[in-house]
């Protein structure tokens, strides 16, 4: 029977019961999550260190991840968990105090992973997942960023891979995930950082979810975010904010669609903080360096 089946017909307390066997025949980090009671923000442990790379949303190690170095590749065998999936949660988790972790009221727009992820997402937190038609996202509940249909403060902590840009009036959207926040909250946003200043695309462009992109957003999106309330800087690894420093020489651009040249142009060293060092980038899969980004946005008013 597929692990999903099981997880439906298995009752709670019998996955109580089996996770300290799992422990003790060493298959905890090989059974799916429910046989595991490691926490997501847990530090890794001797097998995940001594394997080549492993996934810090579900557990697995190995060898590598399948596919190339990308962020929307080096795809998670077990969980189907890509590059910059792991990213923002190595972000949002390692980042986040622990004490506002446990029990945190959460949302993240638009999810690409399954019903694994989210299974382990609703373990920890009050976890809720929206989509703006359903039309390519299974999601909780149907959110239009312009006008989110929440109370005001009533969301700890927000997660949003790579939804801005599909948004036509950033401005309006930011100050609607603001008002939703406590103070005090955090959101963790991502938008394809392929650019160094923020343009709208020249033809007509759309995602692999056919959805239209009105936005290239380059690294003056930091300014909108602060003008609608937040506390901002950009989460990069070690290897990116060396490239934006001008410490070590970027590679060129190699077709991938990231434009590196603007993007070092244009960088703001002062608005950057190195988040994951090179040994980590590389057993998480945060390769090419110049892919990863994410902005930490805390409420502050």
């Amino acid at each position: 029977m597929p692990s999903s089946s099981l997880r439906s017909v298995v009752p709670e307390p019998v996955k109580r019961a089996l996770r300290p066997w799992a422990r003790r025949l060493g298959l905890a980090q090989a059974a799916p999550w429910w046989l595991r009671d490691r926490p997501p923000w847990a530090a890794p442990d001797a097998r995940q260190l001594q394997a080549g790379v492993w996934c810090n949303i579900c557990g697995w190690s190995g060898a590598a991840f399948g596919g190339i170095a990308h962020t929307e590749d080096a795809t998670c065998p077990q969980c189907g968990a890509i590059a910059r999936d792991r990213f923002l949660l190595w972000c949002a988790l390692g980042r986040t105090p622990p004490a506002e972790l446990r029990n945190a009221r959460m949302l993240e727009t638009s999810p690409r992973l399954g019903v694994q992820y989210r299974d382990m997402m609703r373990r920890w937190f009050r976890y809720r997942a929206s989509d703006f038609d359903n039309s390519a996202h299974k999601a909780d509940v149907q959110i239009d960023l312009q006008d989110i249909d929440l109370p005001s403060g009533t969301l700890d902590l927000i997660i949003t891979p790579h939804v801005l840009e599909h948004v036509p009036d950033t401005d309006v959207a930011l100050a609607e995930l603001h008002r939703v926040l406590r103070r005090g909250g955090r959101m963790y946003l991502q938008v394809p950082m392929c650019y160094g200043i923020t343009a709208a695309p020249r033809t007509p462009e759309f995602h692999a979810d056919n959805t239209p992109v009105f936005w290239n957003f380059g690294w003056d999106l930091t300014d909108r975010i602060r003008r609608a309330g937040f506390a901002t800087t950009v989460l990069v690894t070690h290897a990116y904010a060396a490239m934006l420093r001008g410490e070590v020489a970027a590679p060129s651009s190699n077709g991938d669609g990231f434009h590196l040249e603007e993007l070092v142009a244009n960088a703001r060293p002062n608005d950057l903080t190195p988040f994951a060092d090179d040994a980590t980038a590389q057993r998480l899969g945060f390769l090419p360096a110049y892919h990863f980004a994410t902005w930490e946005c805390v409420r502050v008013d």
